[in-house]
């Protein structure tokens, strides 16, 4: 077996035949992962970045082309295959535009389909360019910088945008390095708020003898060094949107203050009596569970509910990952312009993102930012990075066990899809490393091979 196998996902509905061709490919060096509707299929393809699909034309519910446009929205160097009964030039035709490497008909001798996919692997070799055109991102998978196509995030897109409707207080939560302010920041543009400023004050970068000034301002002569009277950032954000990040590190005498200026809408800057009305929106944002701030006496209870008057949780990386391959993608243009040579069009092996996708990402969105940067600023020249280009962290990433145990204790996690994504992370592994062989794999996980059989049959891979 060759050291980088091809990861193949085989979609067709006559289980018969799917086995076969599986067993076939196999043998041929081929890591081969089966799915007998369209449904499964798209539900693979966000658990794991494949090398190629070949899948049936014509299958019950979600069909072959919806298959191949799914594959290929989320990695465009994938080969895509089609097969199909109904072998027609315009099926055929339809197929190619779609962009199908290529087609083959019902009934096919199987040396038939190894020589189409091989042929396949060669085109893309040969057309890196136009698989990098085909990566470009689409305007739906993204909302004011916020880019993701999982579930969670068309979700997430539906709050915000309905939020922005409101003029209601809003709180987000999120690890470090979600997109806190990113959220804010398009629930403000997305807003009747949106022609005036959108200010934001981190709470925990600046000190706190410092912070209360910064955020009502100040007269002349208030302390040593307020040399002239100055506004603070309620001012600044007048009949726009206030966003206070690390709200939860606010000190008790600051936090009495905000809640004054949420409940009566005035404030006085520091060494003044004179109040100063305030049409402002507050958007607050943390890391840190405040509600156990608020148990633990280290947060106010009453500023708590004024602020959490619409909650709004940022997923972690982690817990999307099929929205890595569109945010490796994005990075790449957006850092590569400033260090990728002109006409050079730089992708991502498939063995490259899976070490992408099977890492726990501890630092999110920011910390996969960065490690794109890094990695192309160390591989000047390549068309192409591959798993040897990557931190040493990630090349060691396993193949979704390193991620599926990887877990904050602060945080409630479903306990099933956890063990179900670490026992399935191991049988894939044994597969791979065997070339299929499912007798080996069971006695390399100290299985009996009926046993590996039905636990590949329960997650639909037998």
């Amino acid at each position: 077996m060759s050291e980088n196998p091809q990861h193949l996902l085989l979609v067709d509905d006559e289980a018969p035949l799917r086995e076969a061709i599986a067993e076939r490919l196999g043998d041929h060096g081929f890591v081969v992962v089966q799915a007998g509707s369209g449904e499964v299929a798209i539900e693979r393809l966000a658990e794991f970045a494949f090398d190629v699909v070949v899948t049936d034309l014509r299958l019950p519910g979600i069909d072959g082309r919806r298959v191949l446009e799914a594959a290929l929205q989320r990695y465009p160097d994938l080969i895509g295959i089609v097969i199909t009964g109904y072998g027609t030039v315009k099926d055929a035709v339809d197929a190619i535009k779609q962009g199908a490497a290529d087609f083959i008909a019902k009934p096919f001798q199987f040396d038939a389909l190894l020589h189409v996919l091989r042929s396949a692997a060669e085109q893309r070799r040969l057309r890196s360019e136009n698989a990098y055109l085909r990566a470009q991102l689409e305007d739906r998978y993204r909302l004011e910088g916020i880019i993701g196509q999982s579930r969670a995030m068309r979700e997430l897109f539906h709050l915000l945008e309905t939020v922005a409707a409101t003029s209601s207080t809003v709180l987000i939560t999120g690890e470090t390095g979600t997109g806190k302010e990113l959220a804010a920041r398009a629930i403000h543009h997305a807003s009747a708020r949106q022609a005036h400023r959108f200010v934001a004050l981190n709470c925990s970068a600046i000190p706190e003898t410092l912070l209360e000034a910064e955020l009502f301002g100040h007269v002349r002569g208030a302390f040593t060094g307020a040399v002239a009277t100055r506004s603070g950032r309620l001012e600044q954000a007048h009949k726009g949107t206030l966003f206070l990040d690390e709200v939860g590190t606010m000190s008790p005498a600051l936090q009495a203050k905000l809640l004054r200026v949420l409940q009566e809408r005035e404030f006085e800057r520091v060494g003044d009596s004179h109040s100063i009305k305030v049409d402002v929106r507050v958007i607050a944002a943390t890391h840190s569970d405040l509600a156990q701030l608020v148990k633990d006496g280290a947060f106010r209870e009453d500023l708590y509910y004024r602020l959490n008057v619409i909650p709004i949780h940022l997923p972690a990386l982690r817990d999307r990952r099929e929205d890595v391959p569109l945010l490796v993608r994005h990075f790449l243009q957006k850092t590569g312009s400033t260090l990728i040579p002109p006409r050079l069009h730089v992708t991502v092996s498939q063995d490259a993102m899976r070490k992408l996708m099977a890492y726990a990402w501890p630092g999110n969105v920011r910390q996969l930012e960065n490690v794109v940067e890094r990695t192309l600023a160390l591989s000047p020249g390549r068309s192409q990075l591959e798993v040897a280009d990557l931190p040493p962290e990630l090349q060691r990433a396993g193949d979704a066990i390193d991620a599926a145990v990887d877990w904050s204790p602060d945080e409630a996690i479903d306990f099933e899809a956890r063990v179900r994504g670490v026992e399935l992370a191991l049988i894939t592994r044994a597969l791979e490393r065997t070339g299929g062989n499912k007798r080996q794999a069971a006695k390399l996980l100290k299985l009996k091979r009926t046993t590996l059989i039905e636990k590949l049959k329960r997650f639909d891979r037998a």
